[in-house]
């Protein structure tokens, strides 16, 4: 058996698409647009990592998809979190669940998917702002 990809259903495929490669990084490795079925599916990993997909599927018909919170969460390992973590707040990313012990931190994407942030290696020692920040919101 074989990891092969996940697939999320996204809103707006712009908002998704920058999120995920413009500010997590990862990159596209090729998109499907079926005019007949009426939806766009682009397929996304991180740098070196080609194996482990992400499939972003978007219909092009507009459908609410009530909570990310029911798929669970998608997760990364990162080299530095704190620097991962100030990237993404920099890009105006909401850190949810802070890395305030230096391994794990979870963002969301506009969707509400859960993003999972895990450090490289032991975590790194402990730091402000990050172990003094409260958690916000779900995840």
């Amino acid at each position: 058996m074989k990891y092969l990809h996940t697939m999320v259903r996204v809103t707006d495929i712009d908002k998704s698409l920058d999120f995920y490669c413009n500010k997590l990084g990862l990159k596209e490795l090729r998109r499907w647009d079926h005019e007949q079925g009426r939806f766009t599916l682009v397929f996304l990993a991180a740098p070196g990592d080609e194996d482990a997909a992400i499939e972003l599927t978007h219909n092009w018909d507009p459908e609410e998809y009530p909570s990310g919170r029911n798929f669970g969460h998608l997760a990364y390992q990162v080299d530095d979190i704190y620097k991962t973590c100030q990237k993404l707040m920099d890009a105006g990313v909401t850190i949810n669940r802070p890395p305030r012990e230096g391994r794990m931190a979870f963002v969301q994407s506009p969707d509400n998917i859960s993003i999972e942030l895990l450090q490289n290696g032991d975590a790194l020692p402990v730091q402000e702002p990050w172990v003094s920040m409260e958690n916000i919101g779900e995840w």
